[in-house]
């Protein structure tokens, strides 16, 4: 039997008991869409998380779309973020008409490098023809959180808000704070293969402005005022549905035994692969989640084939950095402008990563590898 790249099966076998009584309960009440589920979910992540405010919504996407439509970004505003992420990070940028300025990233954390961020601020902060500064988008890549002291820094410098993008790292921690606390407003995905994942699509979005949680809450459902036939603002339709909710409830009774797992998974790997690859790295004061576990190679092609000839999974994210995508064309980016981004995107590669990997496929993994 092949090795999985993410193995749901199994961790469904360990709390199916508690799903199953959690789905039976929902069908009996049968109030589907923000059913009392999701109430408990967003009370269970924001005192897990350490915040004021927790707002389920529909996606990952919409985690990142909502807080930015309450800021009111819009035309002639610019937004930081790295180019070497998955393409939702800049997408509701554009989608609200806004432009989006990619900084390029720390070479070992693949996290945006806060010296070249505040580089390019400071070139907007003196050319003021090339866009409204508004805010900084982090995103906390593979599962370890980006440095937000450093970024606040430079946010609190030039009164910028930072957005945190957590979609990849809920549950890891940064100087012993859980992500999606720092800055003024986080955002997660609760995709299935996501460390917290739900069986379809999901997210939330954390915050301690009650303002902030109030307007929120009114874009989740159409802009809905007091009144549910006033709208008060244009929203989207951005709930999450009962059904995830629940088995995001069933898998937080499991979750931070299932980070020590798969901290475990990673050290094995790193200890047996580093004489060969470049291992993850992860920075002093924090904890991976690890979302992803990735490894650098001179030569990705045939690593990989060596894995593919025994029947082993691998992926690679992300090979084509956002600033060369074609749906970011109009922002005029080329090979060369994010040297670094380009090189680890043409090495990067990862292996199967989850909580319940065992030492023997462990060990025929990286026995494959270092052929």
């Amino acid at each position: 039997m092949a090795i999985p790249f993410i193995d749901l099966k199994t961790q469904q076998k360990r709390i199916r008991t508690s799903i199953d009584q959690r789905l039976a309960k929902l069908l009996e009440h049968g109030s589907y869409i923000m059913g009392p589920e999701v109430g408990e979910l967003e009370k269970t992540l924001a005192a897990y998380v350490g915040v004021k405010h927790c707002v389920s919504c529909s996606s990952g996407t919409d985690a990142l779309l909502m807080p930015l439509m309450t800021y009111g970004i819009g035309a002639g505003d610019v937004v930081f973020t790295s180019p070497f992420t998955f393409i939702a990070t800049a997408e509701v940028v554009a989608l609200l008409h806004a432009k989006t300025a990619f900084v390029d990233i720390n070479e070992r954390t693949y996290n945006i490098d806060p010296s070249k961020l505040d580089d390019a601020v400071k070139k907007y902060a003196a050319n003021p023809s090339l866009g409204k500064m508004r805010g900084i988008i982090p995103v906390d890549l593979f599962g370890q959180t980006a440095d937000y002291d450093a970024i606040q820094t430079i946010a609190t410098k030039y009164g910028l808000w930072v957005m945190e993008d957590a979609a990849q790292a809920f549950g890891a921690t940064y100087k012993g704070k859980k992500s999606c606390s720092f800055g003024n407003v986080g955002a997660t995905s609760f995709f299935p293969a996501k460390p917290l994942g739900c069986y379809g699509d999901g997210g939330a979005i954390f915050c301690n402005d009650d303002e902030m949680h109030k307007a929120l809450v009114s874009i989740r459902v159409h802009g809905q005022g007091e009144d549910k036939y006033n709208n008060v603002r244009v929203g989207i339709n951005g709930r999450i549905d009962t059904m995830q909710a629940a088995i995001l409830l069933a898998k937080m009774e499991i979750f931070d035994e299932e980070i020590g797992l798969r901290n475990q998974v990673a050290d094995r790997y790193s200890k047996a692969l580093q004489s060969k690859y470049v291992t993850p790295f992860v920075a002093k004061d924090c904890v991976s989640v690890w979302a992803q576990y990735s490894i650098l190679a001179e030569n990705r092609a045939e690593a990989m084939g060596k894995l593919k000839a025994n029947n082993i999974p691998s992926a690679v994210y992300y090979p084509k950095p956002l600033h060369l995508q074609d749906a970011f064309r109009d922002l005029g980016g080329k090979k060369g402008d994010f040297p670094i981004s380009e090189r680890i995107a043409e090495k990067i590669f990862s292996l199967p990563m989850h909580p319940y990997l065992t030492t023997d496929d462990q060990t025929m993994i990286v026995n494959a590898l270092m052929q």
